[in-house]
């Protein structure tokens, strides 16, 4: 039932609401505070079993994208954010974090899936805390995985939305390089 109720949330707001106002520029403000709570939220990485917080890479710039296996435009977007990193020349101060919000898949399946199509980031599955958060902070759509919607996390803790909708590697560096320059 929760899913049910999930699912047509995430299709009333695709369909019934704007994006977050644009701006000339494709990366805008976020109005939350420096800190949300969601950045103290253990996340586990699908791949190394290991745990992490957003609050781990303080200093560093993050690049997050909310996802799902079932999503044909997340794995177009992922292979977006491997050419970034390499175009980047994989720099240690850019972590990405790929954030399946649905909550039918489990960390077996995204494991399998960050393995197969060879993406060494890190992959956590959601806890419902954390897509609340998400939902609330910046709206639902972050839990509708094929907007493609991202969040640029900067060394000081701000969070900056991308625009909804595909970024290939050229629009992602554009939109990270500023906060890797800091």
């Amino acid at each position: 039932m929760l899913l049910v109720i999930l699912c047509l949330c995430c299709i009333l707001f695709a369909f019934g609401c704007t994006a977050a106002p644009s701006t000339n520029s494709s990366v805008t403000p976020s109005v939350a505070p420096a800190t949300p709570a969601w950045f103290d939220m253990e996340l586990t990485d699908a791949q190394t079993g290991e745990t992490f917080t957003m609050n781990d890479y303080a200093g560093k710039v993050v690049l997050l994208e909310t996802m799902a296996i079932w999503c044909p435009n997340c794995v177009v977007q992922a292979n977006e954010i491997r050419n970034l990193h390499e175009a980047l020349g994989n720099p240690e101060d850019l972590i990405s974090v790929s954030l399946d919000v649905d909550i039918n898949e489990g960390g077996d399946s995204l494991k399998e899936y960050a393995y197969g199509y060879g993406f060494d980031w890190h992959f956590a599955v959601a806890p419902l805390e954390v897509a609340h958060e998400l939902g609330n902070l910046y709206t639902a759509q972050y839990l509708n995985p094929p907007l493609s919607p991202m969040l640029i996390i900067d060394r000081d803790g701000n969070v900056h939305h991308l625009e909804y909708g595909f970024k290939d590697a050229e629009t992602l560096q554009k939109a990270v390089e500023p906060y890797l320059a800091q």
